[in-house]
């Protein structure tokens, strides 16, 4: 078995799997190393969750050749509805003002996540499953990496390594990289419900006081819910029966579409906003979730992570082109400072959002609901939120293929 790599990614996930795609036409010898199985990866109780992809983010998987073969199992975003619950401001976007096909798509991360699997596994790169990131060490012109393969025990060394293992990143860990956490206070609950009325391709984002409520537009008049309340008010909602629930989940949403019914079962998630103090030690860098964990409230996680990989890909593939080093403190010096223009961005624009759609001070939700009314008559204001959640507040990295 090979034993010296280019690149290693760790994480088999949305990330890794981007990242290597994005190289699959360079002769850059790469590992791909995953915990789990195929098999469990792709039974995994997180699969069922929703995904709401930026049009960006669409954009930078068509630059992959990874959309079309799964497009047709997405369901396109052509109007987002913003409200504010007991108020009367609201604001309206629609991909037609925007001059857009759609503002984005939701898509169960099963399906792109098997997609993505699929395709990485026609590329050259080696793919190591069921394999533990146990040790690692980086040195001046190479990193080792421990692992730990069912019962053997391998020993791998590269010039660049790369995390992309996720929240719970061992990377990071043992790279003793600390965290910044910021806890909302808050639970996410989600689950998929039935609507008597069409959905009309139509995102809501209602705030209330206990936290916003999102329901996101998928087959058929099903809707994707991310519910969130305070801490206690998730439990009491978890802990009731669905008669209960569904009659708080319609109070708050109100009937614009009809009645609504839990077709999925319900999960609560606590929320925090989790930062990295660094994505670079060394000769290895963190990107995706293991960098940063947002609020789901602006729906940006994996959109901002999917930009971490296309940057990452365009300047590796530059510095290859020119027979550089992969791992050079110099790259990955310049790759922190271009990502962190983007990171506090995005991490910042979505945790005031959270602060200030989850206040019930009444000057603050004076304030909101004002704007949110003369936001929806100002076009130019209107096209600037309809970039943020386009994912295009930022330019986009672009990288050419090999």
């Amino acid at each position: 078995m090979q034993t010296d790599y280019d690149l290693i990614i760790v994480g088999a996930g949305l990330a890794g799997n981007c990242l290597a795609l994005a190289l699959r036409d360079t002769d850059l010898n790469i590992a791909i190393v995953e915990a789990a199985s195929r098999e469990q990866l792709r039974n995994s109780p997180t699969g069922d969750r929703a995904l709401a992809l930026a049009a960006g983010t669409v954009q930078l998987l068509h630059s992959l050749d990874a959309w079309d073969g799964v497009a047709h199992k997405a369901t396109a975003i052509k109007h987002i509805h913003i409200s504010d619950r007991g108020h009367f401001g609201k604001t309206r976007l629609s991909a037609a003002e925007q001059g857009v096909d759609a503002l984005g798509y939701v898509i169960e991360a099963r399906d792109i996540e098997e997609h993505l699997a699929d395709l990485v596994s026609q590329t050259a790169a080696t793919r190591l499953y069921e394999t533990r990131v146990v040790g690692l060490m980086s040195g001046v012109d190479a990193v080792n990496i421990s692992l730990k393969q069912r019962d053997q025990s391998l020993n791998l060394q590269a010039k660049l390594l790369v995390g992309a293992d996720g929240g719970q990143s061992t990377v990071r860990k043992l790279l003793d990289i600390p965290q910044q956490v910021t806890d909302y206070g808050q639970t996410a609950i989600v689950s998929t419900v039935q609507a008597t009325l069409p959905h009309k391709n139509t995102a809501y984002e209602r705030f209330t006081e206990q936290g916003p409520l999102a329901l996101l537009p998928v087959s058929g008049k099903r809707l994707s819910l991310v519910w969130t309340r305070r801490h206690e008010q998730a439990e009491a909602l978890m802990a009731g029966g669905e008669a209960d629930f569904l009659e708080e989940l319609q109070t708050c949403f109100g009937y614009r579409l009809g009645a609504l019914q839990l077709v999925a079962p319900r999960r609560a998630f606590e929320l925090s906003l989790i930062r990295a103090e660094s994505m670079v030690s060394g000769r290895a860098v963190i990107i995706g979730n293991a960098v940063h964990q947002l609020h789901p409230v602006a729906g940006q996680g994996f959109n901002l992570g999917i930009r971490d990989v296309a940057q990452l890909a365009k300047m590796l593939i530059e510095r290859h082109r020119h027979d550089g080093d992969p791992g050079a403190t110099s790259l990955l010096s310049d790759y922190a400072r271009q990502r962190r223009l983007d990171h506090d961005k995005t991490i910042g624009f979505t945790d005031n959002v959270v602060r200030v759609f989850s206040n019930d001070w009444l000057p603050v939700a004076a304030l909101r609901n004002s704007g949110l009314a003369l936001l929806d008559h100002l076009p130019f204001a209107k096209k600037m939120l309809a970039k943020h959640a386009m994912g295009l507040a930022s330019p986009l990295p672009k990288f050419d293929k090999p």
